[in-house]
């Protein structure tokens, strides 16, 4: 399992979704083992379509 550094949280409203590089992202077609460091810089979060910039390293969230 993906270490809570690797994973990164979108913080738009009630969102929340959590890219798990473990899991990668199906619905645009990211193959699992992506560092979300390595995501096109259009991706958007697959659930509110917020962009890169939305999200936070779940470690700092959690802190």
């Amino acid at each position: 399992m993906a270490d809570l550094q690797d994973m990164w949280q979108c913080q738009v409203g009630n969102c929340g979704y959590i890219y798990n590089p473990d899991k990668g992202d199906r619905k645009h077609k990211i193959p699992a083992g992506t560092k979300f460091e390595d995501l096109p810089d259009d991706w958007r979060c697959p659930v509110c379509g917020s962009t890169k910039k939305m999200f936070r390293r779940l470690s700092e969230v959690q802190a």
